[in-house]
């Protein structure tokens, strides 16, 4: 049984803080590296990462977080606590109207939507890019909370829960550098500044890896906390996006991506179940 469980044991013999720590690395500045590779590759291609994102989310909801949650938590209080989530979230974006910060719906899958980014953004000489960069700083720092609240509860539950933030933390990074691009930084300023707001994801780990350590009784709440933040990406920001593809081939694409984000994430539940 040893020899046929080889794998599974490699992330349960690092420490929760060390598997946080390089999930954070991986959820900010491997996003980063990620989106810059993207950038050369057609429109497309950011359109299809989009839909798998989706799986993924909604994969890392419902068959990790929200079971962790409900397996340690009082089962009235963690679903009221995910719609109470939703509902906050719903409403921070409309009270800050910074929907373009988190990069998903505004500019990640077409070029029609780069373009008119491009339009509006043009002249603002930089103002934009740096609406931008604090944005998504604190949004990386809400993912790397989300990390190390989901490694102290469970290795299996951190592996899905960095996957899926890395999968939608990629086509954000892509609009982020639209974006910044558009506003007069150059490529290498765009790229240095969008690895400086990825360490925020490290930051965010760091601090809640040290904030909940001890206090394992609000885990539940956290993970359903976490839980309604990413079914809030998923739902608002990045499905609208899908719809504005509407063809019959392009909607069995995107079922068949989503199906793979749910997939994998499914995968690593069974992978490291043992």
């Amino acid at each position: 049984m040893r020899g046929g469980a080889s794998f599974a044991p490699v992330p349960r013999r690092m420490t929760p803080l060390a598997s946080t720590v390089i999930a954070a690395l991986a959820g900010g500045v491997f996003a980063v590296l990620a989106a810059a590779g993207t950038l050369a590759l057609h429109a497309s291609w950011i359109s299809r990462l989009v839909s798998f994102a989706v799986g993924a989310l909604l994969g890392a909801v419902f068959l990790e977080l929200l079971p962790h949650a409900l397996e340690s938590g009082n089962v009235e209080w963690v679903l009221g606590t995910v719609l109470a989530g939703l509902l906050a979230f719903f409403l921070l974006e409309k009270l800050v109207l910074w929907r373009h910060s988190h990069g998903h719906a505004e500019h990640a899958p077409d070029v029609d939507e780069s373009e008119h980014e491009h339009a509006l953004h043009a002249h603002d000489h930089g103002r934009s890019g740096l609406m931008i960069l604090i944005g998504t700083a604190v949004h990386n720092f809400c993912d790397g909370v989300v990390i190390a609240a989901s490694f102290l509860a469970d290795a299996r539950l951190g592996v899905a829960t960095t996957l899926a933030i890395v999968a939608h933390a990629v086509p954000q990074q892509v609009g982020d550098f639209a974006v910044l691009l558009h506003s007069g930084f150059t490529r290498s300023r765009a790229f240095a500044y969008n690895v400086s707001a990825g360490v925020a994801t490290l930051a965010g780990a760091l601090a809640g890896h040290f904030a909940l350590a001890q206090m394992q009784e609000v885990l539940p709440t956290v993970l359903a906390i976490a839980a309604s933040s990413l079914l809030y990406v998923a739902v608002a920001d990045l499905i609208p996006s899908l719809h504005r593809r509407a063809e019959p081939i392009e909607t069995a694409r995107q079922l068949a991506l989503i199906g793979i984000g749910v997939g994998i994430i499914a995968l690593v539940h069974v992978l490291l179940a043992h």
